[in-house]
């Protein structure tokens, strides 16, 4: 019974390592699209301290992928010395994505707050050309999130732009895309997105963190048993005579 556990907790521990280098590609990829999200919707939100649990995870992805090669190394030589560093970086790893948890629901948190601290400025500093960066911006939310104005596309009568332009019409972006030959005019509230973008914008910044939240849970998991393996692998080399080796060398570390 002893000797089946032992074997069974080398195999998942090999297993697990596999694991750990395609998590070190989906923490890397996950990290590098909060980036990308948030390039576009950054003039919404001013704190940049919200990017740290995504350079943490990025951190994480890349240290998985050396914590996998170590721990095959160690698993199939069982050198006490290679699986001690491997459960002790797994455990550093463990506590690093408990932090990025913690920042996760903090930083996610604060969202609403940010947004609407922000989302009003960026509007009345709009100017509807493609070289400004808050044009940009916004033209790209109403687009994408298909929304317009703040609460609904009355919001933009209250802008600088509206009032400069004197045209009683909102930006194409405003525009829904099934309506053909749309020039924004207010005289066709039809044509337009009738949900406003601050809503949407909190709800895509908060379903972002989310992401990173949920990653850093599963494996931070997935870790624990990587551990919990390690551990008992190391405890029956130590204590038990009848320990056996998963590859069979001539010598043992």
């Amino acid at each position: 019974m002893g000797q089946c556990g032992i074997t069974s907790s080398k195999t998942v521990l090999v297993f697990l390592n596999l694991i750990f280098w395609a998590a070190a590609g989906i923490l890397c990829y996950i990290g590098a699209y909060v980036f990308i999200t948030y390039d576009d919707y950054d003039h919404f939100f001013e704190d940049v301290y919200t990017l740290i649990p995504a350079v943490i995870i990025i951190a994480v992805g890349t240290l998985l992928f050396i914590i996998g090669l170590i721990g095959c190394c160690a698993t199939i030589r069982e050198s006490s010395c290679g699986l001690a560093t491997f459960a002790a970086i797994l455990l550093l790893v463990f506590v690093t994505e408990c932090v990025v948890v913690v920042l996760g629901y903090i930083y996610r948190a604060k969202v609403e707050d940010q947004v609407n601290h922000s989302i009003q400025k960026v509007y009345n500093e709009y100017n509807g050309t493609n070289t400004d960066a808050p044009s940009r911006a916004i033209d790209y939310v109403q687009r994408q999130l298909h929304c317009c104005g703040i609460h609904n596309y009355s919001d933009w009568r209250n802008t600088r732009w509206f009032k400069e332009s004197k045209n009683n019409s909102v930006p194409i972006s405003c525009c829904q895309p099934s309506i053909t030959n749309c020039t924004g005019t207010l005289t066709r509230p039809a044509d337009l997105y009738q949900v406003g973008c601050e809503a949407l914008v909190v709800k895509k910044l908060k379903e972002i963190m989310m992401y990173v939240i949920w990653a850093a849970l599963t494996f931070a998991s997935i870790q624990m048993l990587g551990m919990l393996c390690a551990c008992i692998v190391l405890c029956r080399r130590s204590h038990d005579p009848a320990y056996e080796l998963l590859v069979t060398t001539n010598s043992y570390a």
